[in-house]
């Protein structure tokens, strides 16, 4: 697995949308993807590692150097729901018909 597999979840107020995008190589630390987003005028709201979520309908992408991947858009702010997995309910964030677990430890 790329240590540097990262996802954001995040809100463009200036038009009204939420989106996910994963990034799988492009920045080497997370904290430079929530910069980039930023800068451009991104409210983020989720952001994490890999290794650090449970994909509920989301795979992976391959390795990309270059670009980001936009995973799925939908008008308004991301949703949070109730997800349970395997007897334990977590808070997933919703965007569209994608969900996944930002923190698979928070319950």
């Amino acid at each position: 697995m790329n240590n540097n597999y990262f996802r954001i979840t995040a809100y463009y107020p200036q038009d009204g949308f939420s989106f996910i995008v994963d990034s799988n190589g492009m920045f080497e630390k997370l904290w430079q993807f929530g910069s980039y987003l930023i800068q451009k005028g991104v409210k983020v709201i989720e952001v994490s590692r890999l290794e650090d979520i449970i994909d509920i309908n989301i795979e992976p992408a391959q390795e990309d150097k270059d670009h980001f991947l936009l995973r799925a858009t939908a008008d308004g702010k991301p949703e949070y729901v109730e997800q349970n997995i395997n007897g334990t309910t977590y808070k997933a964030i919703k965007v569209a018909n994608k969900l996944y677990v930002p923190n698979k430890e928070a319950k």
